[in-house]
């Protein structure tokens, strides 16, 4: 044991002021910062500003940066490193950006203002004389103290909270050893546009800072109904997760001679029934099972009534993967669908015979069996079909739609679009990813700084006991989307994924020298993340979680190559 972890352990820990942490945590929360508005756009001069009165950075102002991310205005990366001995450094990483504060209601203008809103929904929330039973445990929650409110304090503003103060503190130790850096990113609500940017800087910033990154740690939210022993937890990796699609086209005919064409919906009902929620299809090895696939969406693409069977309909999944790579679950995805829309045509077709004998004539042509294409395959057809000009023409068209911020929606519009170019009829079934790739990610035991990681954490973890107000669990396999996906991953470009991905800016293109290195996600816990009562656990996010990362921060740090 070397002097860093003989000071830990006999101090107890790292001791953070929780109060510091909440000041901090209800002062960023303040900042208004939904995805896409200027608010967010504004945020990172905010807390570059905040970060600037911290006496390192006034010293040292070349280690406190802003790096171009998206967007008009231009949102920004915070990029905050505190420098110790040698050229290994642990990155903090957590999203500045929140979701919208619509679903509060009248009580919209308090979304961001912790003290205030939290006396106001306990007075709504008592006023109301039918509570459900999630009111009863919100109201609960709040009276009880140990639960704050408010938009974007548990998603994920704690998190950055607890960041900055350990910031803080390594810096406040002269014999700090290794560097700490602090990367605030904007846009993980919606397209991860942020830490993909930073992920893209990274390789040039390390050179032009002299350090290598070596580990992350992000600090995003985990949700517990309990009593925080599953949202107090530490995850060795995260989900990936791919929006396959699949665009039906069938046969219309007037609904008095439903055999004279073939039904999209009948297609796509046997491909939701293949795929809905089938527990078979659900990514699954020794370590985690991840959720099966799930359908987002499903309509007919009719604008009006007639009585006339609908040509097309548009089905997209989210599906959830741990263990697959993403050409094996599209493969998956192709099987499944062509089979349920094949068995969709062959029991209708068996259906107009039996109608034929009933009346005692044909009822309708026998049916072609269903052709499949890929998206890369359709936009071969319709290069084709235009010509040299088809590239040019396809980038005007994305332009065309640019204000449309539903992947789902400007997916099935550009298909829609080259099935018109191509002239496919049916039945015929279009296949691609209707969205962003978040590929998964996972420690690598074999490797040496992966172990480092582990081995601190397993340190801080044995330190705090079986307190059950403290105990830290590991899962194997964060659950929600996240940075995570993109920050210390290598590239993971898949030509199957961006060939079949109608939209380009969802396409990712990670540099060839993206960094890869070890990261966990250790984050605070709370309730109802996204929604009107969202509130986080106040002593773990502010009281315990402070303390252990630096712990695990300054352990992994100090962590000799005998160590790991």
């Amino acid at each position: 044991m070397n002097k860093v972890h003989e000071k830990i352990e006999a101090d107890g820990g790292s001791n953070i002021d929780s109060n510091r942490v909440r000041e901090l945590a209800l002062r960023i929360t303040s900042w208004p910062s939904e995805t896409g508005t200027p608010g967010e756009a504004s945020f990172a001069s905010r807390l570059h500003g905040l970060l600037s009165e911290f006496p390192y950075f006034q010293k040292h102002p070349e280690d406190l940066r802003l790096v171009e991310s998206h967007g008009e205005p231009l949102t920004y990366n915070v990029v905050a490193l505190v420098r110790g001995k040698g050229r290994r450094t642990l990155a903090l990483a957590g999203h500045y950006d929140t979701v919208a504060t619509d679903n509060y209601h009248e009580l919209k203008p308090l979304a961001c203002e912790t003290p205030a809103l939290k006396d106001a929904l306990i007075d709504m929330l008592s006023g109301r004389e039918h509570r459900s039973e999630q009111e009863e445990r919100a109201l609960q929650d709040l009276v009880s103290g140990e639960f704050l409110p408010g938009r974007g304090l548990l998603d994920m503003k704690s998190g950055i909270a607890v960041a900055i103060a350990v910031l803080e503190q390594f810096a406040s130790d002269p014999a700090r050893e290794g560097n700490l850096m602090l990367v605030a990113t904007p846009d993980e609500e919606r397209e991860s546009r942020g830490m993909r940017s930073f992920r893209n800087a990274l390789p040039q910033l390390v050179k032009d800072l002299d350090i290598d990154v070596v580990a992350g740690i992000n600090l995003d939210v985990t949700s517990d109904q309990g009593d925080g022993r599953e949202g107090r937890a530490v995850y060795a990796g995260t989900i990936g997760k791919l929006l396959p699609f699949a665009l039906v086209i069938g046969l219309s005919s007037h609904a008095s001679y439903p055999f004279e064409g073939v039904s999209a919906q009948a297609m796509a009902a046997g491909i939701l029934a293949r795929l809905e929620g089938n527990a078979a299809l659900a990514d699954r090895d020794e370590n985690d099972i991840s959720p099966p696939p799930i359908c987002l969406e499903a309509k007919d693409l009719r604008d009006g009534y007639e009585v006339t069977t609908p040509e097309r309909f548009w089905i997209a999944f989210n599906w959830l993967y741990h263990s697959m790579s993403a050409d094996d679950l599209f493969d998956r995805f192709r099987e499944e669908v062509l089979n349920g829309a094949t068995n969709a045509v062959d029991q209708f077709t068996a259906q107009s015979s039996e109608y034929g004998r009933l009346v005692g004539r044909s009822a309708g042509a026998t049916p072609a069996k269903p052709r499949l294409l890929t998206f890369h395959e359709l936009r071969k057809l319709a290069a084709d079909a235009i010509g040299d000009g088809f590239e040019t023409l396809y980038r005007t068209k994305e332009q065309e739609y640019h204000q449309i911020d539903n992947p789902l929606v400007l997916s099935r519009l550009l298909t829609e679009w080259l099935i018109g170019i191509a002239r496919v009829s049916g039945p015929a079934v279009i296949i691609g990813f209707s969205g962003l790739h978040y590929p998964s990610s996972h420690l690598r035991l074999d490797e040496q700084e992966d172990r480092s990681l582990h081995n601190a954490i397993e340190k801080a973890r044995s330190r705090l006991g079986n307190d059950p107000e403290r105990s830290l669990v590991w899962k194997p396999h964060f659950q929600g989307i996240s940075d995570m996906s993109f920050l210390g991953m290598a590239s993971s470009a898949s030509a199957v994924v961006s060939n079949n991905t109608p939209i380009s800016r969802l396409v990712d293109q990670a540099p060839e020298n993206a960094l890869r290195f070890p990261t966990v996600n250790l984050g605070p816990w709370g309730r109802e993340f996204h929604q009107k009562l969202e509130r986080v656990h106040e002593s773990y996010a502010f009281g315990v979680l402070p303390g252990l990362v630096a712990d695990i921060a300054n352990m992994f740090l100090a962590s000799t190559r005998s160590d790991r």
